[in-house]
């Protein structure tokens, strides 16, 4: 595939390239929206990374490429960024989170339900780790019922992970979220109706935190932590075959965006006293995570002086 690359906010774009080109495909253009960096740093991102087209628009980077990739830290832009390509019949991958309200994660559903070509989401959905463990005989690993999943920085735009490596451990179908109050993180319950339960930690900490999940099961206890060096090409090499049409998903969206639907329960479950939500009935309209705030928090982390 021809690749196009939509924002250099984070460190991922460049984390990225390097995975992509080895696994066969061509980053083949660049667009960057602003929200993070100068107009200077596209064109010196694309001379240091071998980028041939750095477009003047969204419209002209979907025309020359296949498919493309979102990496905007506001995920409120995220929808209208993966428009174009929908419209045009083009894959997109979009980088976590998703989306950070219920509005958005519906309309990306409708158009997966209409045959679009999406994908995303957190690295940890797909961490090795977690697929090892999974992979093992079920009769000798028992079956998840109590894991307890965490992860440091933020609530959100970090805390995603935390809430994919849960949804790969104890899957699809979560019913209830539930704050259950902030310690030294925050502390969030989700639950199934067949007795199935995730605890997540995640927030700000006093110093960084790794990728962990404590697993109990009917035959015993088990321990994983996720080692950062593998994460991105774990996700690259599920997502991209299904983006240049060699495979199916590696998950239905539908569930692939349950991750961000259970951080977005939880922030409802905090603002409103700890209450229990319902999945099945959340509004459209109930306020989410504010990507706005988030980009403009991390533009002046990475240029305090501008």
């Amino acid at each position: 595939m021809k690749i196009g690359i939509v924002d250099l906010d984070t460190s991922h774009p460049q984390n990225w390239i390097p995975i992509i080109r080895d696994l066969g495909h061509e980053v083949a253009g660049v667009w960057d929206g602003g929200s993070v960096h100068p107009a200077s740093y596209v064109a010196q991102f694309a001379k240091d990374h071998e980028i041939p087209e750095v477009c003047a628009s969204l419209d002209e980077l979907v025309a020359g490429v296949d498919a493309g990739i979102i990496h905007a830290c506001d995920w409120d832009t995220h929808v209208e960024k993966a428009r174009p390509f929908v419209n045009a019949g083009k894959g997109v991958l979009i980088d976590k989170p998703m989306a950070g309200n219920v509005r958005d994660l519906d309309q990306l559903q409708v158009w997966a339900d209409e045959g679009a070509t999406i994908t995303g989401g957190s690295s940890l959905r797909f961490c090795v780790e977690t697929e090892a463990w999974m992979a093992q005989p079920a009769e000798e690993r028992g079956t998840p019922n109590t894991v307890v999943c965490g992860c440091g920085v933020d609530e959100f735009n970090y805390g995603s992970h935390g809430y994919s490596m849960l949804a790969g451990i104890l899957g699809t179908g979560a019913s209830t979220v539930r704050h259950l109050g902030k310690g030294v993180q925050r502390r969030i319950q989700i639950g199934w109706e067949d007795g199935r339960l995730g605890i997540l930690v995640v927030g700000q900490a006093a110093s960084y935190l790794p990728f962990y999940a404590q697993i109990t099961t009917e035959r015993g206890v088990s321990h994983i932590r996720a080692e950062n060096g593998t994460l991105y090409r774990a996700l690259l090499e599920k997502t991209l075959p299904y983006l240049s049409g060699q495979a199916d998903p590696p998950l239905p969206f539908r569930v692939l965006q349950e991750a961000e639907r259970w951080a977005i329960a939880a922030l409802t479950s905090w603002q409103n006293g700890d209450v229990e939500i319902r999945l099945d009935n959340m509004d459209a309209e109930i306020p989410g995570y504010d990507g706005a705030a988030f980009a403009e928090e991390y533009r002046r982390a990475k240029y305090p002086d501008a």
